[in-house]
């Protein structure tokens, strides 16, 4: 390894090109297709705000999916707002002379076509300020429209077996779950669709199987009263008739629009609403005012939702082999492929909750993943309003060098609301303070019903999930604890709301490990004065640890990070208290494989239950180890010797080999991870990769990429940020990334040399090292 200080001065004009001008390799990732699409797999995502849509045009005719951040039924299922279908006569899309275009600077859609002397473009945008999707028609000839809104929740469906994976009850077979319909009209030349939740829900369910009714009044329950739905309408659009139909497996009802008159031009909406109310009469008032605020913004609009997908762009990307665009170059596609899913991920930067790793506002039609599911759209595996935080942090972990720290806030907001709740389970259980959040949490804090255990046997800990694979399962908070005080670090933000969530966090592995050790004796801490974490769980994998290695690692690092902070943040007596539970978490655990010092991931555990190599977390999340930090070599030896972290070791899903190899500085190891793990993902639109172990698209499968290739550019140690840690000399890169105190850093390599530096605040130049190998 050659390190070496760098300094550069740079040409202030050169600077000035550089960081006001929009990237200009952007453009070369804009995504076209030239034919249409043979079905709604072969969609392409558009969106804005907390918006998505699945984009397609099949035989000649216009879709698209709607979905919305936080639209959960009764079985806390995340469901789609329906279809909308448009048909244009004479009809300007045939199989020559088409085109279908991702523009990814202002994140809009262009759908063209030709038919004779007949021109028509299609460009749909979503408003990133308001809930409102347009859909402008220009034709060169004056041309019939219909725009229909479609729903396969016209009526109620029975939901069983696998497709009840969709919601929460899962495997519950004592419940005949049911998918409740939609009401759907016409009214004043609109179609109104809404879903109107039930006083009843999954929520009460799990409420009484969990024994938490005696605290029930005080519970947060976010399924209650919930109402959302929209509008379909458009100038020169009148009602005309309904129609029945099927699209793959399931059956729909469709709602027609026409125009009054063929028109060269021609715009649709669709405004939607999310609300908590009492009766549909509120909810039709948000709705109103919704069109309202749309129609007094109109003319500016579209300029302020060009201009935010502009700064987005701006603030950060990573554009490999920019001069030598070539499509079936896995190399290219990589840098392409992180800029599309990042994309994706900023259609929801503004949504009441966050990014769901499987699939996102994206999904489709499940019989596309699996053949074995013919369901509805509704149909995503692993939940809907359930978070497993385990994959979801792959998702948010990458936002802070990014610089969408903005765009974090939503998956905070998810465990903001949620902590009483996680608190009142430590209260009912075990008397004790303390949020105990479990490693797959409903969006009202408590474990999964099924998940829970629905076969427990007498006198079972009433607080523990019965379950192979979640029992003991608590510590993947402590990385959201963690990416809450790293805001801080990374831009400064006032972390003061989200310390009272750290500490209560805490709280429970302080408080807990001290209850369960009195209850096995008379004892409190070991012989060595420390908490005896047992029984715990290092990940889903090593069971029934005693002193789990990951678990250690977290707390250390949260605790210090805690309090690091200026002292406005915690008084002396939360200080001293913190400090204390530091001294007496036990040390990090270590074992010899053929005569080799490596990291162990606990003391001891009974069995193995999945595939996590939860033996280099200390090396990520957690940082202990890494380029530049001491004793890497046990870190690497961990990576090369132990024979279970060698076995799982793969790029598929939510696995992150790719990242300890960039953290361990392993350049080799670290491109072909990355290259397996970000190029083509084998579907028409490149980064709709899984199913993997969870969905597609698999949001956990573009989050670990997307670390993993920002960790091969920029590491950081203390005051020292480290360049291309892990990075090959013949993968040319332009790139802008963010580090810690309000930096960032834009690079350019070329031939294995660097062409252009610019570090911003310019202070913190004398902190850089450049590292290739």
């Amino acid at each position: 390894m050659k390190i070496k200080l760098l300094f550069l001065t740079l040409l202030a004009v050169c600077a000035g090109l550089i960081t006001n001008a929009q990237t200009p390799e952007l453009k070369t990732y804009d995504l076209t297709w030239h034919s249409q699409s043979k079905n709604s797999s072969e969609s392409m995502p558009c969106g804005g705000g907390d918006i998505g849509l699945n984009v397609w045009v099949e035989h000649g005719d216009l879709y698209f999916y709607l979905s919305k951040s936080g639209t959960f039924d009764e079985n806390n299922t995340f469901l789609k707002l329906g279809r909308v279908a448009i048909k244009l006569s004479p009809n300007p899309f045939t199989d020559e002379n088409f085109s279908q275009q991702l523009h990814l600077q202002d994140g809009s859609v262009l759908i063209t076509g030709k038919n004779g002397s007949l021109t028509t473009q299609v460009k749909l945008w979503v408003d990133v300020y308001r809930p409102v999707i347009h859909v402008e028609i220009n034709s060169s000839q004056p041309t019939k429209t219909q725009a229909a809104y479609e729903s396969w929740r016209y009526r109620d469906r029975d939901s069983h077996g696998t497709e009840n994976n969709q919601g929460s009850w899962k495997w519950d077979r004592d419940v005949q779950v049911k998918t409740l319909k939609d009401i759907i009209s016409y009214k004043n030349n609109t179609v109104i669709f809404y879903h109107q939740n039930k006083d009843t829900s999954v929520f009460d369910a799990t409420v009484k199987e969990q024994d938490m009714e005696a605290v029930k009044p005080q519970m947060f329950n976010p399924l209650a009263h919930l109402i959302f739905g929209g509008m379909l309408t458009g100038d020169n659009l009148k009602p005309a008739t309904t129609y029945t139909g099927k699209y793959q497996d399931a059956d729909f009802e469709g709602w027609n629009l026409e125009s009054a008159r063929p028109s060269k031009q021609q715009n649709i909406e669709v405004y939607l609403a999310t609300t908590y109310a009492p009766t549909i009469g509120q909810w039709q008032q948000k709705l109103d005012s919704t069109k309202q605020d749309a129609i007094a913004h109109k003319k500016i609009a579209l300029a302020n939702t060009q201009q935010w997908w502009k700064q987005f762009w701006q603030r950060s990307f990573i554009c490999i082999n920019p001069q030598k665009p070539d499509e079936k170059d896995s190399v290219w596609q990589v840098g392409r492929n992180y800029q599309l899913f990042r994309y994706m991920l900023g259609c929801n930067a503004f949504g009441n909750y966050p990014t769901k790793f499987n699939g996102g506002l994206f999904t489709y039609d499940p019989v596309f993943v699996n053949n074995e599911y013919p369901y509805t759209p509704d149909f995503r595996n692993w939940g809907g309003g359930l978070m497993t935080a385990q994959n979801q942090r792959l998702v948010y972990w990458p936002m802070l060098k990014s610089g969408d720290i903005d765009m974090m806030l939503p998956q905070f907001k998810f465990y903001l609301r949620a902590l009483h709740n996680a608190e009142l389970r430590s209260k009912v259980y075990w008397n004790h303070n303390g949020a105990s959040f479990t490693e797959q949490v409903e969006n009202y804090g408590l474990p999964d019903l099924a998940e829970y255990g629905l076969k427990r046997p007498p006198g079972f800990d009433k607080g523990v999930e019965y379950n192979n694979w979640l029992e003991y399962h608590w510590d993947t908070v402590l990385e959201f604890c963690q990416m809450m005080l790293e805001t801080r670090n990374y831009n400064g933000n006032d972390v003061t709301p989200y310390i009272p969530f750290v500490e209560s966090c805490l709280t429970f592995f302080n408080e807990h490990y001290q209850y369960l050790a009195r209850q096995r004796g008379i004892q409190t801490f070991d012989g060595n004065g420390h908490l005896v974490l047992f029984p715990g769980s290092s990940g889903e994998t090593f069971k029934m640890a005693y002193n789990s290695t990951s678990t250690i690692a977290a707390l250390q690092t949260v605790i210090t990070s805690l309090l690091q902070l200026p002292p406005k943040y915690l008084t002396a007596a939360e200080r001293q208290e913190w400090e204390t539970m530091l001294k007496r978490l036990p040390p990090l655990n270590f074992r010899e494989i053929d005569g080799h010092k490596t990291i162990s991931p606990a003391v001891s555990w009974e069995r193995i239950s999945n595939e996590e190599s939860m033996q280099l977390y200390p090396v990520f999340p957690w940082g202990i180890y890494g380029v530049g930090k001491p004793d890497l070599d046990i870190a690497l030896n961990t990576w090369k010797y132990d024979t279970v972290a060698i076995k799982f070791r793969s790029y598929v899903g939510w696995k992150q080999d790719d990242i300890f190899a960039a953290r361990l500085g392993l350049t080799h190891e670290a491109s072909n991870l990355i290259v397996s793990k970000l190029k083509n993902s084998g579907r028409r639109f490149p980064a709709f990769w899984g199913p993997g172990f969870d969905w597609a698209p698999d949001h956990n499968w573009g989050g670990s990429g997307m670390i993993g290739l920002q960790e091969m550019l920029l590491q950081t140690n203390g005051d020292k940020i480290y360049l291309f840690p892990a990075w090959p000399k013949n993968w040319d890169v332009h790139f802008k990334l963010h580090a810690p105190g309000n930096t960032t850093v834009e690079a350019t390599l070329k031939n294995g040399k660097v062409e252009s530096l610019i570090v911003m605040p310019k202070a913190r130049e004398k902190d850089v090292l450049v590292i290739l190998k």
